[in-house]
């Protein structure tokens, strides 16, 4: 499992772009979304493959395993 910290994601249509960007990065990855946390939890392989896809998406953002 790993958190996301995502920068600049303010409102509902932002996460879910975010949702939908780990999505086309892992279509198998589970993915939990806290706005007002600007946070996402995702359970995958391959984190830096999905921060990419967050990062072009328009979304600056850093990961940890938790």
């Amino acid at each position: 499992m790993y958190e996301f910290e995502i920068q600049n994601m303010t409102c509902g249509h932002c996460a879910s772009t975010v949702e939908k960007a780990i999505k086309t990065a892992d279509p198998e990855a589970s993915a939990s979304i806290d706005l007002a946390a600007r946070t996402a939890k995702v359970e995958t392989k391959d984190p830096a493959a999905i921060n990419t896809a967050i990062e072009k998406a328009g979304y600056p953002s850093s990961f940890r395993q938790i």
